[in-house]
């Protein structure tokens, strides 16, 4: 049987017999002796077949070939001195293999290279085609590795040292009004009728508070059926927790520990506490989002009161409509980033479009801060209100001014998405850097233009702060992001635990009572029994894996992910069924099948 894994051997093991398993990650004669790298999800050791030493498995180690999986036998040796390889953990021994056992061979070529000495660039398509070949590979295996790593780190927290129990909540339930698109199963036994799959656990997790288990936690499937994005999936795993008789500090403070203990024990590093906060209009006010970046500088500076008066008709016809006028210094700007990259067609131009603004007003301050501008902002913009600028921002020799003018959310999304392509482009992020943080405060609601309605920002069991409850529209929530580097990886706030309160955010954002009796009528009737108060977050562990593994697409983070079209490559799901399926599921489809 196995006796170690071919990771684990050191110069300690020197001397005794072992029996590994695995692939032949590459093999290599060197003048008749044959060299093997065998890898298994440990790592990687060299395995030595020579006709002198160990004659018994020369001839099977010459017929090996890459991905054939085998078993061997064999003494652990000290190399030599002049082939230590400090580049893997075994790389001051080897093995000298006494048998060599094919267990199953390569029938097939294979579609990438797989060895760890191989370096090839692979389309992500074919990757995830032949996903179980691309997860033999060391950065695929590294991050499934890595994944376990944070959930253990996760369970043994809060289990052992906070006291939280897991349960599991229904994967079949119903339809709810919030959120993104459900994913529908028809009920054959309930003609007519469907379950919905959980966008998230949030029903349940509250209910369990209502019956007294007061630290649950679940590492929970989600699914969201939504247009997808390099860190989105239809399906997805969350880290649920919820807990009575904790207030918002409470809840911050413990989620930090358990932040910290992950940082230390799946990476060694141990981080400053606690977090830096940020209400929510600070955030908005000094970098134009709720998930800051903050390893770098560049934040807005609001100007709108010293443009609103200014000759330059853009400015003050943006704050007298209600809008607002904000600049982005950038320090050396001048020297990075020419006039033309910022004119229609210039790639700062087209990212200030895709967010939506009509251009990018700019201002250059030049030696002795002269402040040099073209076209109408030249000449509708009085010294005195160049000077004001120079004052408000900090700017000196060097620094370039970009501005944004118009509607707050515009402004806001234009001058964000510049900052971020600034901060790339001229290299101020350090990526080494950790930098969490909390975003709390955030409005209970945001405007639906679509749907002409209110909806909650995050979600309706979200309880606002109680001296805001006179007008709930206008109300902050007692929520609450944690941000890690620029990425949302969190998200919670303090719950409404009574009946009448809940109904009146269910009325906010435009729920009748019969809509609300239909919908959450169990969950109005819990109420009534006792409800301790309560709180709670969830954490996006696929989203949390990926930053961690220094990955940019959450496809990295998971085993078997779905493609932007929400496509299995490896399965060809979803597919078509068989007709009788869909008879006795009592539903029919309007698709035409494919030909």
């Amino acid at each position: 049987m196995r006796t170690h894994y071919c990771g684990q051997l050191r110069a300690e093991h020197v001397g005794q017999t072992v029996t590994l398993f695995g692939w032949v990650d590459r093999r290599r004669d060197h003048g008749g002796v044959i060299f093997i790298d065998l890898r298994d999800r440990s790592g990687i050791s060299q395995i030595v077949s020579d006709p002198e030493r160990t004659p018994e498995s020369y001839l099977p180690a010459g017929d090996l070939r890459n991905e054939y999986v085998v078993k061997i036998t064999g003494r652990v040796t000290q190399r030599p001195p002049d082939s230590l390889n400090p580049r893997i953990p075994t790389g001051e021994v080897e093995i000298y293999a006494d048998q060599i056992e094919l267990l199953n061979a390569v029938r097939k070529p294979l579609p990438f290279q797989i060895s760890v000495s191989e370096t090839e660039s692979v389309r992500e398509e074919l990757r995830l085609k032949y996903r179980y070949l691309d997860l033999r590979r060391e950065r695929m295996s590294h991050n499934l590795q890595l994944r376990h790593q944070v959930i253990k780190a996760i369970r043994r927290f809060l289990e052992d040292q906070e006291g939280f129990i897991e349960v599991e909540t229904p994967i079949l339930t119903r339809s709810t009004p919030e959120g993104a698109r459900d994913y529908l199963v028809p009920s054959r036994v309930n003609p007519g009728e469907f379950y919905a799959l959980p966008q998230s656990p949030q029903l349940f997790k509250q209910l369990l508070m209502v019956s007294g288990f007061d630290r649950y936690y679940q590492v929970a499937r989600c699914f969201r059926d939504e247009d997808l994005r390099a860190d989105r999936q239809p399906e997805f795993t969350q880290l649920d927790m919820e807990m009575s008789f904790m207030d918002q500090e409470e809840v911050l403070a413990l989620n930090e520990k358990l932040v910290c203990h992950i940082f230390k024990q799946v990476k060694g590093i141990d981080l400053p506490s606690p977090f830096p906060r940020l209400t929510y209009a600070e955030a908005m006010d000094r970098y134009g989002c709720d998930k800051p970046d903050t390893r770098y500088g560049l934040e807005l500076v609001d100007v709108s009161d010293l443009m609103k008066d200014s000759g330059f008709k853009v400015f003050s016809g943006a704050v007298s409509s209600g809008g607002v006028v904000k600049v982005l210094p950038i320090p050396d700007g001048n020297a990075a980033i020419s006039n033309v990259r910022i004119k229609p067609g210039g790639d700062l131009f087209r990212e200030a479009a895709e967010a939506g603004a009509k251009g990018l007003a700019y201002i250059r301050v030049r030696e002795n801060g002269e402040i040099d501008t073209i076209g109408a902002i030249k000449d509708n913009l009085s010294e005195a209100h160049k000077q004001a600028l120079l004052e408000r921002t900090g700017a000196t020799e060097g620094h370039l001014l970009l501005f944004g003018a118009g509607d707050s959310p515009t402004v806001n999304k234009t001058l964000d998405r510049i900052r971020q392509f600034v901060a790339r482009e001229l290299q101020l992020i350090d990526p080494e850097k950790i930098n969490l943080l909390w975003v709390t405060e955030f409005p209970m609601f945001e405007w639906n233009a679509d749907e002409q309605r209110l909806e909650a920002m995050h979600h309706p069991f979200t309880s606002p702060f109680l001296e805001d409850a006179h007008d709930l529209k206008t109300a902050r929530a007692q929520a609450y992001d944690i941000v890690f580097n620029g990425f949302e990886i969190g998200g919670g706030s303090l719950r409404i635990y009574q009946t009448e309160l809940q109904k009146q955010v269910f009325e906010a954002i435009g729920l009748s009572d019969e809509e609300a009796q239909s919908k959450f009528g169990f969950l109005l009737e819990a109420f009534e029994y006792g409800t301790p108060p309560h709180a709670g977050i969830a954490y996006g562990l696929d989203r949390l894996v990926m930053l961690l593994a220094g990955e940019e697409s959450i496809r990295d983070a998971i085993a078997f992910p779905k493609t932007q079209q929400a496509r299995c490559l490896l399965t060809n799901a979803p597919s078509e069924v068989d007709g009788k399926q869909l008879k006795d599921l009592h539903i029919a489809t309007i698709q035409k099948p494919k030909t």
